[in-house]
């Protein structure tokens, strides 16, 4: 008799406002399953990033189907599991853990999800020219999407900028030497005026951190702008954009397709992704007529 009802969670930091559990939830009901999924944030627990591993392991003993690790134990995460999925392993960040056989396996639908994203939203623009804005654990997933739908060079820029240089490395390694480079925000302004599009993968406009990520002076018109941030769906950065006429991708379809492929994982079941990304616009659109 096959499996019908599912335990799945979140493990991260601040994640009471995650939509993932409304996601899953509503997916499986629309496929007669039934599917509980809980937020286990480590800020409630007051436990460092670190305690990931203990996590994993206490959601395996009880009986979890499966977990969602977010922002900060993406890369933490890593050492804990017994085996990783070769995008996983290629990127060296896992968003997603299934318990098969007692045994804890890592993928990353992160970079399926924003390429998806991407393809449904701007397939036409070119990509030879990109900067991304964020290495980090979402940064280096979406990175690797934009260079996976064959853009030609990627400039990444970080306050932090040994995280952009590390990224950028690891890029040229899995792409090819040359198709990657990491630049300092000073150059942002130069970058920009040369580029075909823009990727933001920071959290700069979310509830938490409102308001722009760069000066609005550094868009113009032709210039493509993609968010990875969901909530709220239009960020100060894509309303600016679009008001100077710019191309935007909101952050909804990435958040949509990766819980998509996610389900996938959990469940063995094929998803909707459409009914997903109608989930993603009420719930946030909700969400942002409450704030």
């Amino acid at each position: 008799m096959s499996q019908t009802s599912y335990l799945v969670g979140l493990i991260g930091a601040g994640i009471g406002p995650s939509l993932s559990p409304a996601l899953h939830e509503r997916e499986a009901e629309r496929q007669g399953l039934r599917c509980l999924y809980r937020l286990i944030d480590i800020d409630t627990l007051g436990a460092p990033p670190e305690a990931v591993g203990e996590l994993v392991r206490a959601a395996r003993d009880v009986g979890f189907d499966g977990l969602n690790i977010t922002h900060p134990c993406k890369q933490l995460v890593i050492e804990h599991l017994d085996d990783l999925s070769p995008g996983a392993a290629a990127l060296g960040a896992v968003n997603t853990v299934v318990f098969e056989d007692g045994r804890a396996i890592g993928h990353n639908t992160d970079v399926t999800g924003f390429a998806a994203s991407f393809a449904r939203g701007l397939s036409d623009v070119s990509l030879e020219r990109v900067v991304q804005l964020g290495a980090g654990g979402a940064g280096a997933a979406v990175a690797h999407a934009v260079l996976t739908l064959g853009a030609g060079h990627i400039t990444l820029v970080d306050a932090m900028p040994d995280r952009a240089v590390s990224l950028a490395a690891a890029l040229d390694r899995h792409f090819g030497e040359g198709r990657a480079a990491a630049a300092t925000p000073e150059a942002l302004g130069a970058l920009l005026a040369r580029a075909d599009g823009v990727v933001h993968a920071t959290p700069t406009g979310m509830a938490a951190h409102p308001g722009l990520p760069f000066p609005a002076g550094l868009l113009r018109p032709g210039l493509w702008v993609a968010e990875v941030v969901y909530r709220p769906l239009e960020t100060a950065l894509l309303r600016t954009a679009r008001a100077v006429g710019c191309a935007t991708l909101d952050g909804g379809g990435m958040a949509a397709f990766q819980a998509a492929d996610a389900f996938r994982l959990f469940t063995g079941r094929e998803p909707d992704p459409a009914r997903m990304l109608a989930d993603i616009a009420g719930l946030a659109g909700a969400a942002g007529a409450r704030s």
